[in-house]
Protein backbone atom coordinates (compact mmCIF):
# COMPACT_ATOMS: atom_id res chain seq x y z
CA UNK A 1 0.00 0.00 0.00
CA UNK A 2 1.37 3.41 -0.92
CA UNK A 3 1.41 6.54 1.57
CA UNK A 4 -0.22 9.41 1.13
CA UNK A 5 0.16 12.58 2.86
CA UNK A 6 -3.20 13.42 4.69
CA UNK A 7 -3.59 17.22 5.49
CA UNK A 8 -6.35 19.30 7.56
CA UNK A 9 -6.16 22.93 7.81
CA UNK A 10 -8.16 24.97 10.92
CA UNK A 11 -8.33 28.57 12.02
CA UNK A 12 -6.74 29.60 15.13
CA UNK A 13 -6.76 32.54 17.31
CA UNK A 14 -2.93 34.11 17.88
CA UNK A 15 -2.08 34.88 21.19
CA UNK A 16 1.44 36.53 20.87
CA UNK A 17 4.36 36.27 18.77
CA UNK A 18 4.52 33.07 16.02
CA UNK A 19 7.28 32.10 17.39
CA UNK A 20 6.58 31.48 20.97
CA UNK A 21 4.37 28.52 19.47
CA UNK A 22 7.43 26.67 18.48
CA UNK A 23 7.74 23.68 20.89
CA UNK A 24 11.81 23.44 20.26
CA UNK A 25 14.68 24.81 19.47
CA UNK A 26 14.66 22.98 15.67
CA UNK A 27 12.07 23.89 13.99
CA UNK A 28 10.91 25.49 10.36
CA UNK A 29 10.00 29.63 9.75
CA UNK A 30 9.44 32.37 7.17
CA UNK A 31 8.80 35.76 9.07
CA UNK A 32 8.02 39.01 7.66
CA UNK A 33 6.52 42.47 8.79
CA UNK A 34 5.07 40.17 11.74
CA UNK A 35 3.16 37.57 9.73
CA UNK A 36 3.98 34.31 8.27
CA UNK A 37 4.45 31.15 9.04
CA UNK A 38 6.18 28.72 11.83
CA UNK A 39 6.48 25.05 11.92
CA UNK A 40 7.68 22.10 13.05
CA UNK A 41 8.05 18.13 12.67
CA UNK A 42 8.54 16.44 9.74
CA UNK A 43 5.73 14.60 7.70
CA UNK A 44 7.66 13.87 4.61
CA UNK A 45 11.28 14.97 3.86
CA UNK A 46 13.48 15.06 0.56
CA UNK A 47 17.16 15.16 0.66
CA UNK A 48 17.58 16.21 -2.52
CA UNK A 49 21.47 15.80 -2.88
CA UNK A 50 23.65 17.90 -5.53
CA UNK A 51 23.06 18.28 -9.54
CA UNK A 52 21.97 20.87 -12.07
CA UNK A 53 18.69 19.24 -12.02
CA UNK A 54 18.08 19.59 -7.86
CA UNK A 55 15.15 21.84 -8.74
CA UNK A 56 13.64 19.43 -11.18
CA UNK A 57 13.92 16.65 -8.92
CA UNK A 58 12.87 19.26 -5.83
CA UNK A 59 9.23 19.85 -7.90
CA UNK A 60 9.03 16.49 -9.10
CA UNK A 61 8.80 14.82 -5.61
CA UNK A 62 6.36 17.30 -4.48
CA UNK A 63 4.25 16.70 -7.28
CA UNK A 64 3.97 13.35 -6.46
CA UNK A 65 3.64 14.06 -2.93
CA UNK A 66 1.01 17.01 -2.91
CA UNK A 67 -0.91 15.24 -6.19
CA UNK A 68 -1.87 11.99 -4.19
CA UNK A 69 -2.70 13.83 -0.76
CA UNK A 70 -6.02 14.05 1.12
CA UNK A 71 -6.17 18.13 1.83
CA UNK A 72 -9.17 19.80 4.01
CA UNK A 73 -8.03 23.21 3.21
CA UNK A 74 -11.23 25.63 3.75
CA UNK A 75 -9.05 28.82 3.20
CA UNK A 76 -7.10 28.34 0.17
CA UNK A 77 -5.54 31.10 0.16
CA UNK A 78 -1.02 31.28 -0.23
CA UNK A 79 0.19 29.34 2.08
CA UNK A 80 -3.16 27.80 3.78
CA UNK A 81 -2.93 23.76 3.50
CA UNK A 82 0.19 21.25 3.50
CA UNK A 83 3.24 23.53 2.68
CA UNK A 84 6.94 22.76 2.45
CA UNK A 85 9.85 24.97 3.45
CA UNK A 86 12.46 24.62 0.87
CA UNK A 87 16.67 25.35 1.40
CA UNK A 88 18.85 24.57 -1.89
CA UNK A 89 22.69 25.04 -2.52
CA UNK A 90 24.39 27.85 -3.82
CA UNK A 91 26.59 25.45 -6.23
CA UNK A 92 25.08 22.29 -7.67
CA UNK A 93 27.76 20.48 -7.07
CA UNK A 94 27.00 21.11 -2.88
CA UNK A 95 24.47 18.08 -1.74
CA UNK A 96 23.04 20.41 1.09
CA UNK A 97 19.55 21.13 -0.25
CA UNK A 98 16.35 20.21 1.35
CA UNK A 99 12.64 19.88 1.32
CA UNK A 100 10.71 19.57 4.45
CA UNK A 101 6.93 19.40 5.09
CA UNK A 102 6.07 19.76 8.35
CA UNK A 103 3.86 17.89 10.55
CA UNK A 104 2.62 21.22 11.97
CA UNK A 105 2.26 24.50 10.71
CA UNK A 106 0.99 27.77 12.21
CA UNK A 107 0.11 31.11 10.11
CA UNK A 108 -0.53 34.59 9.56
CA UNK A 109 -0.81 36.21 6.12
CA UNK A 110 -3.21 39.40 5.69
CA UNK A 111 -4.68 39.18 9.04
CA UNK A 112 -6.17 35.75 8.75
CA UNK A 113 -4.34 32.89 11.17
CA UNK A 114 -4.57 29.58 10.17
CA UNK A 115 -3.15 25.86 11.28
CA UNK A 116 -2.36 23.09 9.37
CA UNK A 117 -1.54 19.11 10.52
CA UNK A 118 -0.13 16.79 8.03
CA UNK A 119 1.17 13.42 7.95
CA UNK A 120 1.20 10.52 6.18
CA UNK A 121 -1.94 8.04 6.22
CA UNK A 122 -3.61 10.18 9.13
CA UNK A 123 -2.81 13.88 10.77
CA UNK A 124 -0.99 14.07 14.13
CA UNK A 125 -2.92 14.75 16.91
CA UNK A 126 0.01 15.03 19.86
CA UNK A 127 1.66 18.53 20.06
CA UNK A 128 4.94 18.47 21.58
CA UNK A 129 5.67 19.86 24.93
CA UNK A 130 7.24 23.34 25.17
CA UNK A 131 10.54 23.49 26.09
CA UNK A 132 11.63 27.21 27.68
CA UNK A 133 13.68 28.83 25.26
CA UNK A 134 17.46 28.32 26.36
CA UNK A 135 19.86 31.28 27.09
CA UNK A 136 22.53 32.40 24.29
CA UNK A 137 26.03 31.71 26.26
CA UNK A 138 28.96 33.76 25.19
CA UNK A 139 30.26 33.08 21.90
CA UNK A 140 34.45 31.89 20.77
CA UNK A 141 35.58 33.04 17.79
CA UNK A 142 37.02 29.75 15.66
CA UNK A 143 38.63 31.47 12.35
CA UNK A 144 37.53 31.60 9.03
CA UNK A 145 37.60 29.28 5.93
CA UNK A 146 39.49 31.88 3.94
CA UNK A 147 41.53 34.99 6.46
CA UNK A 148 41.28 38.41 5.52
CA UNK A 149 44.63 38.90 4.22
CA UNK A 150 43.86 35.90 1.97
CA UNK A 151 40.55 37.46 0.62
CA UNK A 152 41.62 40.29 0.06
CA UNK A 153 44.17 38.95 -2.45
CA UNK A 154 40.91 36.99 -3.92
CA UNK A 155 39.19 40.13 -3.79
CA UNK A 156 42.59 41.71 -5.82
CA UNK A 157 42.31 38.90 -8.28
CA UNK A 158 38.83 38.92 -9.07
CA UNK A 159 39.13 42.58 -9.78
CA UNK A 160 42.28 41.99 -12.11
CA UNK A 161 39.82 39.62 -13.98
CA UNK A 162 37.02 42.61 -14.78
CA UNK A 163 39.87 44.89 -15.39
CA UNK A 164 40.46 43.09 -17.96
CA UNK A 165 37.57 42.99 -19.67
CA UNK A 166 36.96 39.19 -18.65
CA UNK A 167 34.16 39.31 -16.69
CA UNK A 168 31.99 42.38 -15.59
CA UNK A 169 31.00 41.68 -11.87
CA UNK A 170 31.71 38.90 -9.43
CA UNK A 171 30.43 37.94 -5.55
CA UNK A 172 33.23 36.77 -3.32
CA UNK A 173 31.70 35.71 0.29
CA UNK A 174 34.23 34.62 3.69
CA UNK A 175 33.11 32.99 6.59
CA UNK A 176 32.99 33.44 10.29
CA UNK A 177 33.22 30.16 12.28
CA UNK A 178 31.82 30.41 16.14
CA UNK A 179 31.48 28.53 18.72
CA UNK A 180 29.45 28.48 22.25
CA UNK A 181 29.76 25.83 25.29
CA UNK A 182 26.41 25.70 25.45
CA UNK A 183 23.52 24.52 22.11
CA UNK A 184 22.35 27.48 19.98
CA UNK A 185 18.75 28.05 20.36
CA UNK A 186 17.64 28.67 16.71
CA UNK A 187 14.17 30.32 18.48
CA UNK A 188 16.17 33.02 20.34
CA UNK A 189 18.84 33.78 17.46
CA UNK A 190 15.35 33.88 15.01
CA UNK A 191 13.86 35.70 16.79
CA UNK A 192 16.51 38.58 17.64
CA UNK A 193 16.84 38.59 13.30
CA UNK A 194 12.92 38.74 13.63
CA UNK A 195 12.78 41.67 15.81
CA UNK A 196 15.27 43.39 14.33
CA UNK A 197 15.06 43.38 10.53
CA UNK A 198 11.06 43.32 10.29
CA UNK A 199 11.84 44.41 6.82
CA UNK A 200 13.38 41.15 5.86
CA UNK A 201 12.74 37.86 5.40
CA UNK A 202 13.38 36.09 8.65
CA UNK A 203 14.11 32.46 7.93
CA UNK A 204 14.59 28.93 9.72
CA UNK A 205 15.29 25.61 7.65
CA UNK A 206 16.84 22.67 8.97
CA UNK A 207 19.31 24.55 10.83
CA UNK A 208 19.74 27.75 8.10
CA UNK A 209 18.63 30.62 9.74
CA UNK A 210 18.87 34.34 8.85
CA UNK A 211 17.29 37.65 7.90
CA UNK A 212 17.41 38.08 3.94
CA UNK A 213 15.92 41.13 2.93
CA UNK A 214 16.49 40.12 -1.24
CA UNK A 215 13.11 37.96 -2.65
CA UNK A 216 13.94 36.29 -5.32
CA UNK A 217 10.89 35.26 -6.32
CA UNK A 218 7.00 35.64 -4.93
CA UNK A 219 4.06 33.85 -6.15
CA UNK A 220 0.54 34.48 -5.84
CA UNK A 221 -1.34 32.80 -8.56
CA UNK A 222 0.01 34.21 -11.92
CA UNK A 223 1.51 37.08 -10.69
CA UNK A 224 5.43 37.26 -9.59
CA UNK A 225 7.63 39.60 -8.16
CA UNK A 226 11.71 39.81 -7.04
CA UNK A 227 12.81 42.44 -5.04
CA UNK A 228 16.94 43.35 -6.58
CA UNK A 229 18.98 44.27 -4.26
CA UNK A 230 22.68 45.42 -5.11
CA UNK A 231 24.94 48.51 -4.14
CA UNK A 232 25.61 48.95 -0.40
CA UNK A 233 26.18 51.83 2.08
CA UNK A 234 26.60 51.84 6.24
CA UNK A 235 24.27 53.53 8.62
CA UNK A 236 24.39 56.12 10.78
CA UNK A 237 22.81 57.16 14.23
CA UNK A 238 22.78 60.56 12.83
CA UNK A 239 19.62 61.47 10.94
CA UNK A 240 21.75 64.23 8.76
CA UNK A 241 24.62 61.82 7.71
CA UNK A 242 22.71 58.73 7.06
CA UNK A 243 20.52 60.76 4.62
CA UNK A 244 23.81 61.92 3.48
CA UNK A 245 25.49 58.30 3.18
CA UNK A 246 21.88 57.64 1.31
CA UNK A 247 22.33 60.11 -1.02
CA UNK A 248 26.18 59.24 -2.18
CA UNK A 249 24.85 55.49 -2.39
CA UNK A 250 21.92 56.49 -5.46
CA UNK A 251 24.61 59.26 -6.96
CA UNK A 252 27.51 56.15 -7.02
CA UNK A 253 28.14 55.50 -10.66
CA UNK A 254 29.88 52.57 -9.20
CA UNK A 255 27.18 50.99 -7.02
CA UNK A 256 24.60 52.03 -9.77
CA UNK A 257 26.39 49.86 -12.29
CA UNK A 258 26.56 46.70 -9.87
CA UNK A 259 22.72 47.30 -9.64
CA UNK A 260 21.64 47.61 -12.82
CA UNK A 261 23.97 44.75 -13.90
CA UNK A 262 21.42 42.47 -11.29
CA UNK A 263 18.05 44.37 -12.01
CA UNK A 264 19.30 43.37 -16.32
CA UNK A 265 19.96 39.54 -14.80
CA UNK A 266 16.48 39.15 -13.10
CA UNK A 267 15.06 41.28 -15.54
CA UNK A 268 15.74 39.07 -18.42
CA UNK A 269 15.16 35.71 -16.82
CA UNK A 270 11.72 36.77 -14.95
CA UNK A 271 10.47 37.98 -18.15
CA UNK A 272 11.35 35.23 -20.15
CA UNK A 273 8.18 33.87 -18.45
CA UNK A 274 5.83 36.84 -18.02
CA UNK A 275 3.43 38.61 -20.22
CA UNK A 276 3.42 42.03 -18.78
CA UNK A 277 6.97 43.16 -16.58
CA UNK A 278 6.82 46.29 -14.81
CA UNK A 279 9.96 47.98 -12.43
CA UNK A 280 10.75 51.20 -10.72
CA UNK A 281 12.29 54.00 -12.76
CA UNK A 282 15.14 54.37 -10.88
CA UNK A 283 16.54 52.10 -7.56
CA UNK A 284 15.14 53.44 -3.83
CA UNK A 285 16.83 52.46 -0.24
CA UNK A 286 16.49 50.15 1.32
CA UNK A 287 17.17 50.95 4.85
CA UNK A 288 17.69 48.31 7.90
CA UNK A 289 19.13 47.94 10.87
CA UNK A 290 22.62 48.29 9.55
CA UNK A 291 22.72 48.99 6.20
CA UNK A 292 21.06 50.51 3.44
CA UNK A 293 21.21 48.98 -0.25
CA UNK A 294 19.81 49.92 -3.46
CA UNK A 295 16.58 48.61 -4.20
CA UNK A 296 14.14 47.89 -7.12
CA UNK A 297 10.97 45.73 -7.41
CA UNK A 298 10.71 44.13 -10.37
CA UNK A 299 6.64 42.47 -11.42
CA UNK A 300 5.09 40.79 -13.78
CA UNK A 301 2.53 38.18 -15.21
CA UNK A 302 2.91 34.85 -16.06
CA UNK A 303 2.31 33.96 -19.77
CA UNK A 304 1.81 30.26 -19.54
CA UNK A 305 1.80 27.77 -16.63
CA UNK A 306 4.90 27.31 -15.04
CA UNK A 307 6.12 26.15 -11.90
CA UNK A 308 7.45 27.72 -9.65
CA UNK A 309 10.73 25.64 -9.25
CA UNK A 310 11.01 25.86 -12.66
CA UNK A 311 11.20 29.76 -12.56
CA UNK A 312 13.44 29.72 -9.26
CA UNK A 313 15.39 27.30 -11.49
CA UNK A 314 16.48 30.02 -14.28
CA UNK A 315 16.57 32.72 -11.70
CA UNK A 316 19.51 31.37 -9.87
CA UNK A 317 21.96 32.35 -8.97
CA UNK A 318 21.24 35.70 -9.60
CA UNK A 319 24.03 38.79 -10.55
CA UNK A 320 23.33 40.26 -6.99
CA UNK A 321 24.94 36.87 -5.80
CA UNK A 322 27.41 35.04 -8.46
CA UNK A 323 27.53 37.92 -11.05
CA UNK A 324 27.89 38.30 -14.49
CA UNK A 325 28.21 36.63 -17.40
CA UNK A 326 26.88 34.01 -14.79
CA UNK A 327 28.85 30.71 -16.16
CA UNK A 328 31.95 32.99 -15.93
CA UNK A 329 31.68 34.63 -12.52
CA UNK A 330 30.71 30.87 -10.95
CA UNK A 331 34.23 29.60 -12.43
CA UNK A 332 35.75 32.39 -11.04
CA UNK A 333 34.22 31.70 -7.40
CA UNK A 334 35.25 28.34 -7.54
CA UNK A 335 38.69 29.12 -8.13
CA UNK A 336 39.31 32.16 -5.67
CA UNK A 337 36.74 31.75 -2.88
CA UNK A 338 38.09 29.23 -0.71
CA UNK A 339 35.02 28.19 0.89
CA UNK A 340 31.89 25.90 0.51
CA UNK A 341 29.32 27.86 0.64
CA UNK A 342 26.63 25.50 1.59
CA UNK A 343 23.41 26.75 1.51
CA UNK A 344 24.36 30.59 1.68
CA UNK A 345 23.03 32.39 -1.53
CA UNK A 346 20.92 29.62 -2.54
CA UNK A 347 17.46 29.80 -3.12
CA UNK A 348 15.11 29.58 0.61
CA UNK A 349 11.65 30.21 1.08
CA UNK A 350 8.49 27.83 1.16
CA UNK A 351 5.79 26.61 -1.50
CA UNK A 352 2.39 25.38 -1.33
CA UNK A 353 0.25 22.43 -3.12
CA UNK A 354 -1.18 25.42 -5.44
CA UNK A 355 2.45 26.28 -6.61
CA UNK A 356 2.42 29.54 -4.53
CA UNK A 357 4.92 30.20 -2.63
CA UNK A 358 7.87 32.77 -1.50
CA UNK A 359 11.60 32.75 -1.89
CA UNK A 360 14.28 34.58 -0.63
CA UNK A 361 18.18 34.33 -1.46
CA UNK A 362 20.14 32.86 1.75
CA UNK A 363 21.85 36.29 2.92
CA UNK A 364 22.65 37.74 6.67
CA UNK A 365 22.64 34.41 7.59
CA UNK A 366 24.20 31.15 9.70
CA UNK A 367 24.47 27.33 9.50
CA UNK A 368 23.52 26.25 12.82
CA UNK A 369 24.48 22.92 14.50
CA UNK A 370 24.31 22.44 18.31
CA UNK A 371 27.19 24.17 19.39
CA UNK A 372 28.60 25.66 16.38
CA UNK A 373 27.25 27.86 13.98
CA UNK A 374 29.44 29.40 10.75
CA UNK A 375 28.20 32.68 9.32
CA UNK A 376 28.29 34.35 5.65
CA UNK A 377 28.42 37.50 4.11
CA UNK A 378 29.69 38.42 0.65
CA UNK A 379 30.72 41.20 -1.60
CA UNK A 380 29.73 42.23 -5.05
CA UNK A 381 32.72 43.40 -7.07
CA UNK A 382 32.85 45.57 -10.12
CA UNK A 383 35.07 47.66 -11.84
CA UNK A 384 36.10 50.25 -9.40
CA UNK A 385 35.99 48.09 -6.53
CA UNK A 386 38.33 48.53 -3.31
CA UNK A 387 39.32 45.55 -1.72
CA UNK A 388 39.47 47.06 1.87
CA UNK A 389 36.06 48.76 1.11
CA UNK A 390 34.58 45.28 0.39
CA UNK A 391 36.24 43.69 3.32
CA UNK A 392 34.55 46.09 5.39
CA UNK A 393 30.93 45.63 3.64
CA UNK A 394 31.24 42.07 4.66
CA UNK A 395 31.90 43.25 8.18
CA UNK A 396 28.84 45.08 8.37
CA UNK A 397 26.91 42.50 6.49
CA UNK A 398 28.13 39.76 9.55
CA UNK A 399 26.95 42.33 12.04
CA UNK A 400 23.44 40.55 11.52
CA UNK A 401 24.57 37.31 13.08
CA UNK A 402 26.94 38.23 15.30
CA UNK A 403 23.85 40.42 17.43
CA UNK A 404 21.88 37.70 16.78
CA UNK A 405 23.56 35.67 18.47
CA UNK A 406 24.62 38.07 21.56
CA UNK A 407 27.96 39.23 20.21
CA UNK A 408 27.17 42.77 19.21
CA UNK A 409 24.17 44.78 20.50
Amino acid sequence: MVSVLVSRTESFVPTGDLLDLLPTSEGCAWLHDGEGAVAWGEAARFEIGSGEDRFERAAGWLNDLFGSAEIEDPFGVPGSGPIAFASFSFDPTSPASVLIVPEFVFSIRDGRAWTTRSGMDGVPDQELERVPVAPTDKIRYAGSSIDEVAWLEAVDAAIGEITAGRIDKVVLARDLKVWSKSPFDQRALTGRLSERYPECYTFAVDGFLGATPELLLGRTGENVASLVLAGTAPRSADDAEDRAIGERLLASPKDAGEHRLSVESVRSLLGSFCNTLTENASPSLLKLANVQHLATWIQGTLRDEVGTLEMIARLHPTAAVCGTPRDDALDLIRKLEGLDRGRYAGPVGWIDARGDGEFGIGLRCAEVSGTRARLFAGAGLVEGSVPEAELDETRLKLRAMRAALGDLP
